[in-house]
């Protein structure tokens, strides 16, 4: 199977998780990934918990498989030479550094672009450069308040709080890397380059405000804004006799079959569950009967009743038990591997699948500065200003 970025460079200058998450989609798909990081590393090799050894977090391992690694101290004069050298040799430059620090750097898309038009820039912002945000550090959870993503606990529970995932940080990854490829895609039909800003504040607005906009989409409003669905306290993990299960019936036939299953036949010509129009219109009366508790019954014998009425059902999964998910397991999401410095480790394979084969499993997370000297080497570098970089600090070459 051909990789479907083949041949495509990345210089990738981003830290943390937002931007090693847009690189690795990139790598997934077959690019080459050259991570370049500053002799304290990125942070998220300690933040991300402990290891073994010391120096690569497990969710460090995760986000960085597929890419080489060099480490070059950018404060350092003799690095510029090779920065140069590796703008020049990809096609892609990302970076969620701040934009003043990529001025003062020489790393911004106007000098980029101005030396080479055909390049490929992409800056992850916390925000938009044009608005009075600009510029202000920005967190997953910062975004996640600013956002109005924690404020939806707050119409629902009556306090505020933040979704226990970095999920503004994975979304703003990936809807960046969509962005890279298609100005790639671009470029390919006879363009030139790009300038491309994603910024995590005004993208995660959007992404909230979709939904939720609602009845406020209209002027005038049909109502207040916010997805009365989503925002029911009673949509939510219904507690079995056992432990937990997710179930949802939309359509009317999973409807007449959900309520048959949960033994409410007596609902089934209510006219207040229906039809669609029906339950929306009594949207609260028909998540009190969906989220009513199930615990007469195994979370087994739940699921045997509700796949064969064709109601959409899972059980709730804890962290510990998804591991152990047969589905995951049969499809080969999880595999084991050796690391050269952190032994052995769980590793997370790509769930896309191309011409009904899944994507290789990319090489482990390297070690800082462990592909230092063959890249600059394959820069154009000689053994001896290497080794004098090395020694001046410039660079830093690390364990294979």
């Amino acid at each position: 199977m051909s990789a479907l970025l083949d041949g495509v460079r990345v210089l990738d200058l981003t830290t943390v998780v937002v931007g090693p998450v847009c690189t690795w989609r990139l790598a997934q798909y077959g690019a080459e990934i050259i991570k370049l990081e500053s002799p304290g590393g990125d942070l998220m090799r300690g933040l991300g918990g402990p290891s073994p050894s010391g120096r690569h977090s497990g969710a460090y391992l995760h986000m960085n498989r597929g890419k080489r690694n060099i480490c070059l101290d950018l404060k350092k004069p003799q690095s510029r030479a090779a920065l140069d050298r590796l703008i020049e040799w990809c096609d892609v430059l990302v970076c969620n550094m701040r934009p003043s620090a990529l001025r003062r750097l020489g790393l911004d898309a106007e000098t980029v672009r101005g030396q080479y038009a055909d390049k490929i820039h992409c800056t992850i912002t916390g925000y938009g450069e044009d608005g009075p945000y600009a510029g202000q550090p920005a967190y997953d959870s910062v975004v996640q308040g600013a956002s109005g993503v924690a404020g939806l606990s707050l119409l629902r529970d009556g306090a505020p709080s933040y979704v226990p995932l970095l999920i503004c940080d994975h979304v703003v990854g990936e809807i960046a890397a969509g962005a890279i490829m298609a100005a790639l895609a671009g470029r390919d039909r006879g363009g030139t380059g790009a300038t491309l800003e994603v910024p995590m504040f005004e993208t995660m607005a959007g992404f909230v405000l979709q939904e939720h906009l609602a009845q406020k989409s209209f002027d005038p409003p049909t109502g207040p804004a916010g997805d009365r669905r989503l925002l029911n306290p009673n949509n939510r993990p219904l507690r079995t006799a056992d432990g937990w299960i997710s179930v949802t019936a939309n359509t009317d036939p999973q409807v007449r079959a959900f309520l048959t299953a949960v033994g409410r036949q007596e609902l089934l010509d209510d006219p207040r569950f229906a039809s669609v129009a029906a339950r929306a219109e009594n949207v609260d009366e028909w998540f009190a009967v969906r989220g009513a508790a199930l615990s007469s019954k195994t979370t087994a014998e739940w699921m045997a009743l509700f796949l064969a009425a064709d109601v959409a059902a899972m059980p709730c999964h804890t962290l510990d038990s998804l591991i152990e998910d047969p589905h995951l397991s049969a499809v080969g999401m999880l595999a084991s591997e050796s690391h050269p410095e952190e032994g052995a480790v769980t590793a997370i394979r790509s769930s896309v699948i191309v011409d009904r084969r899944t994507l290789p499993l990319q090489d482990a997370a390297r070690g800082l500065g462990a592909d230092t000297a063959p890249i600059l080497s394959g820069l154009g570098f000689d053994e001896d200003w290497i080794a004098a970089a090395i020694a001046a600090g410039a660079a830093v070459g690390g364990p294979d």
